[in-house]
């Protein structure tokens, strides 16, 4: 772990949630591909485009299921502290955002079929100017994180 860097991960499970949802995303590229394929045999457009589809399919199938969900899980870290909370996520480039506590408005909790498939919940952290999100935590986790994080905003606020 590096100096400054926040020190919680979201769960392992999220591993699973995003290839699953790369696998079901490269189907339906799949799909469109195969479709364009069907096109290109029946108005008879040049043919080396084929392999080109095939190759961008492979190719975008292998980073949405094995190289993007481990890199993003590598990542993705958050600290929620008394003052403030800190989030470091991304996959080339690595964001690093402070929310100060006084600024929160509201804190929900979400869940997609998948989530709740693996018992995972979203929590989103609204402020005036935008939504923040910590992905997939365990369900208990991000419900507790989600009444923590209310009540130190409820008392950043009441400190003003």
């Amino acid at each position: 772990m590096a100096i400054g860097e926040p020190r919680n991960r979201i769960s392992e499970k999220a591993l699973k949630v995003w290839k699953i949802s790369g696998a079901i995303s490269s189907a339906i590229y799949l799909s469109i591909s195969i479709t364009a394929i069907i096109l290109i045999n029946i108005f008879d457009w040049p043919k080396w485009i084929i392999p080109i589809i095939v190759v961008l399919w492979v190719l975008k199938s292998y980073y949405s299921i094995f190289f993007s969900p481990k890199l993003r899980w590598k990542r993705w870290r958050y600290e929620v502290r008394d003052q403030e909370i800190e989030l470091q996520y991304g996959l080339f480039v690595v964001t690093k955002t402070l929310i100060p506590m006084i600024r929160v408005q509201h804190v929900d909790t979400s869940q997609g079929p998948l989530l709740k498939k693996y018992k995972l919940a979203s929590i989103s952290i609204s402020t005036a100017a935008t939504v923040h999100e910590i992905p997939a935590l365990e369900e208990e986790e991000a419900e507790e994180l989600r009444h923590f994080i209310s009540r130190l905003a409820r008392i950043a606020e009441d400190d003003i």
